[in-house]
Order: structure tokens, then sequence, then C-alpha cells
């Protein structure tokens, strides 16, 4: 009986074309292994909720949530600690109040008295110039956020329209020569919501927006410009107040009438 073999010296010719064809297909596509690998290990690193939540015609509170994954937190350090105080002390200038839930959760409530307080609190909690700490430049330099909120009067109701644009261009993760490695998308999870009373009507924006009853939520999309519209209406208490002198005058005028009849008969 004959069995054939193959000569070692041809075996090892094989293992050497198939590694190198291995260690080609590796270095080809090494850019996507990182991209993958790091995707993976800091998927939703950074999770950032802002919430405009207007529970009467005299206003309402702004909330916010900052979660930390694990991964980002064990990295970050004295960086996150920095950030956290740097947010808490915008939100005591502005007569608000935070919360750390846990180590990497930090919550946010601002108040705000009208529509007008809101956007000025707004602006100024997320100003680009309140931003200073160097240990923080990488996270929040470069990002431009305004909002603005119209209001019309219409007798009993007062129309807001609020337009939000955020400019998040300039997050990403960059190599030392300047090129992204990763779309910051996979680093940030942000989302804007906004709730009233009668629940609001989206307008234009390039962001996803859901509807969860008098809730809008908008997802927000890492290194682009964003932009956010919306209209919603509230009582108004001067229309209303009004209305009611109005009614008491009239009610008055009533009464007296209806008494000096009665006196004549």
């Amino acid at each position: 009986m004959v069995r054939s073999a193959v000569s070692p010296s041809r075996y090892g010719r094989r293992r050497l074309r198939w590694g190198r064809s291995v260690r080609q297909v590796v270095v080809r596509w090494r850019s996507l292994w990182i991209m993958l690998l790091a995707a993976l290990l800091l998927s939703g690193c950074v999770q950032y909720e802002t919430g405009i939540q207007f529970s009467s015609p005299h206003g309402g509170t702004l909330v916010q949530s900052i979660r930390l994954a694990e991964p980002f937190s064990a990295l970050s350090g004295e960086s996150q600690t920095q950030w956290f105080h740097q947010l808490e002390q915008r939100t005591r200038a502005l007569g608000g109040r935070s919360q750390s839930v846990d180590d990497r959760t930090l919550q946010i409530t601002i108040p705000f008295s009208s529509g007008q307080d809101l956007e000025t609190k707004f602006n100024q909690f997320f100003s680009p110039t309140a931003a200073t700490d160097p240990a923080t430049a990488d996270l929040l330099g470069g990002i431009t956020s305004q909002l603005h909120v119209n209001q019309n009067n219409a007798l009993l109701l007062v129309r807001h329209r609020l337009v939000y644009d955020l400019d998040l261009r300039s997050l990403g993760l960059a190599s030392g020569e300047g090129t992204v490695l990763l779309n910051p998308g996979a680093l940030l999870a942000l989302k804007f919501s906004l709730t009233t009373p009668w629940g609001a009507r989206a307008g234009a924006t390039n962001a996803i927006v859901q509807r969860e009853g008098q809730t809008l939520t908008w997802s927000l999309q890492p290194g682009q410009v964003n932009h956010i519209e919306a209209v919603f209406w509230l009582p108004s208490p001067v229309g209303i107040g009004g209305l009611l002198i109005i009614g008491l005058v009239g009610l008055g005028i009533y009464l007296k009438e209806q008494s000096e009849t009665e006196a004549l008969v």
C-alpha cells in the first residue's frame, strides 16, 4: 500500500504563502479593525439628555441627565470630576440644583419663569465661553449652541415657537495626523426633549424625532449641525385675567341695573 505525502519543503512553502496572505489582509483592513474595536469598547460612552418641561404658563424646568459609561469613566479619571464640578457651578449660578445619582451620573434641574427666562438661562448654561477648563476643552471646545423662544399673544392663548441650533461638528475621535478614526456617533448619545401641557408640533429638523404622549424627543447627530423647531400653545394669564375682569365688571353692571329696576317697581 502506497501513501502519498507532501514533501516538507512543499508543505513549508504553502504555510509561508498562507501566512503572507493573512498578514496582507490584516494590514489592509487594519483601520477597519481599529474602528470596530473602538466602537465595541467605547459605544455609548457619554449619554447626555436635555429636557425642557413647561408645567404651566408661568414656566417650568430645564432638566439634564449626564451619564458616563464605565469604560469612559475609568479612563477619564480627574477630567470627569472636573467636568461635573464645572457643570455644578454653572447650575448654581443659574439658581438650579444638581444631584449625583452615582459616580458616573449627574442630574441637573434649573427652573425658569417664562419663555424668555428659559432662553436666557439655556444659552448661558451652554455658552461656549463657559467651557474654560482645559480638562474638558477636548469635549466641549468648538461646540456652539443657541436657543430662541418666540412668543405671540392670541387673546386667551400664547403661541410659542422654539428654535434650537446645535453645532456638533467639532466632536470626534481623531488621530495625531488629524484624520477621523471613529464616527462620534459611537461615542455619544445625545437627546433633546420638549414636554408641554398640551403637547407640541415638531417643525423643520434634521434630527430623528419621536413622540410619546405630550413629549417630543429628538436624537441629535454628533458631527453635524442639528436644527430643531417646535410650536406649542399655552394659556395666556394676561388674557384670561383680562377676560375675568371684564366678566366681573359686566356682572357688576348687570346686578346694579337689576337692583335699580326692582327699586323702581
